[in-house]
């Protein structure tokens, strides 16, 4: 985890700070925005680019957000 600029740890995989502002997660906007079939085809997308760039961009930070998007997509076709 980072530490923002008053020493509160940001949670940059699970809770980035450019994605929580207002009352709804960009994630969730998504969801409801691109319906459940929709919401699938992005997190499989979201899963094979944070794959693909993980030796070259940020290694360890992207296989966890990865998984994130692998758990979103696991939690939708469990629905």
């Amino acid at each position: 985890m980072e530490q923002s600029s008053g020493s509160i740890p940001v949670d940059i995989v699970n809770h980035p700070p450019h994605y929580t502002q207002g009352d709804i997660e960009c994630i969730d906007a998504m969801r409801a925005a691109l319906g459940s079939e929709g919401f699938k085809a992005y997190c499989r997308g979201a899963c094979i680019k944070y794959l693909w760039r993980t030796e070259h961009k940020n290694g360890i930070e992207d296989l966890r957000k990865c998984a994130w998007y692998l758990d979103r997509l696991i939690e939708e076709t469990s629905r």
